[in-house]
């Protein structure tokens, strides 16, 4: 596990580069729906080390890019679908869709549309829940449980381990500190923005050293979606073409790779979804949250024009 120090250095870095800039997820109880808090609630968990000693931080990040499609393909009376896929940036490599999308934000009339295709970041952790006022129902019977932060959430987390006042790594048995979510709403959406670390320092108690020891400390980069194949890449970008298009979801297609949660690659019949395209945790969450707008361009105007139209637009700009 990496110190306090190497943290801070690390996070620096990233920051640096960004200019400053702001697998098993679907059905799986393990997740604490922290989401599920009523308003003003707030739920105590406690952060754990990254079982994977060669990652510096104690969580994960994971990127994925949404694609709206106006309903299956041969289906009659079929809803809006949404099919996620995994952002190539998130292994390291350049991502196509990004490529494009990313001119999107040079048009006002197109920033919207832009801000729709853009990668969405969450970040995995895992750890205990100390306090629940959710009372669920049913809970797994490992009690290291995995949270999936946004945004919001994430930057309050690292906000607090830049300052110099924290001393000790929230993770530690010892000295680490609880973190307390908490949820109230702005404007109608879920706000989690006053959520924040315990000012006190507790040690893990025996039961939860007990705990980390019979079942051991997840590898969090186990959770992220697996690495997509050329052939996968290919098939992303062509979804994405006939998302902006406009165009129904093709299982015949498409159903092989990516498709929307719940449906089979054949007769779109409620499935299990597959495990290298996990549902994040924004598509459980009961109200959409600000933590979402991320470091996209931030719209000024009202995109417009039917889905051809604006390929057309982005085609001969890309010509010229």
């Amino acid at each position: 596990m990496a110190t306090l120090q190497e943290i801070r250095a690390k996070l620096k870095e990233q920051e640096s580069k960004s200019g400053g800039s702001n697998s098993r997820t679907g059905g799986d109880n393990a997740i604490y729906p922290f989401w599920n808090l009523k308003e003003g609630e707030q739920a105590t968990v406690r952060f754990l080390p990254d079982g994977d000693k060669e990652n510096t931080f104690f969580w994960k990040e994971r990127l994925m890019i949404k694609l709206p499609f106006a309903g299956i393909k041969g289906e009659t009376d079929s809803r809006p679908v949404q099919v996620q896929v995994p952002c190539m940036e998130m292994y390291g490599e350049s991502c196509s869709i990004l490529s494009e999308v990313r001119g999107w934000f040079k048009d006002p009339k197109l920033e919207d549309l832009g801000r729709k295709y853009w990668k969405k970041r969450s970040y995995i952790f895992q750890g205990f829940v100390k306090d629940d006022p959710i009372g669920e129902e049913s809970t797994p019977e490992n009690p290291i449980r995995r949270f999936i932060i946004g945004p919001q959430i994430f930057q309050i987390i690292k906000g607090a381990l830049m300052d110099p006042d924290m001393e000790d790594l929230p993770t530690d048995s010892v000295n680490g500190v609880d973190f307390r979510i908490i949820k109230t709403s702005k404007g109608g959406y879920a706000d989690y923005s006053t959520s924040t670390w315990s000012r006190k320092s507790t040690p893990l108690t025996e039961e939860e050293n007990k705990a980390i020891e019979s079942n051991t400390l997840f590898n969090l980069s186990d959770f992220l979606p697996k690495k997509p194949s050329e052939v996968d890449v290919k098939v992303m970008k062509e979804m994405f073409e006939a998302s902006v298009d406009g165009e129904a979801y093709d299982q015949d297609k498409f159903g092989s790779y990516f498709r929307p949660a719940g449906l089979s690659s054949r007769t779109g019949d409620p499935v299990t979804p597959k495990a290298e395209t996990p549902a994040p945790a924004a598509e459980v969450k009961a109200q959409p949250v600000a933590e979402t707008k991320q470091e996209a361009p931030k719209p000024t105007a009202e995109s417009s024009g039917k889905a051809e139209d604006i390929l057309a637009m982005i085609r001969a700009r890309q010509q010229k």
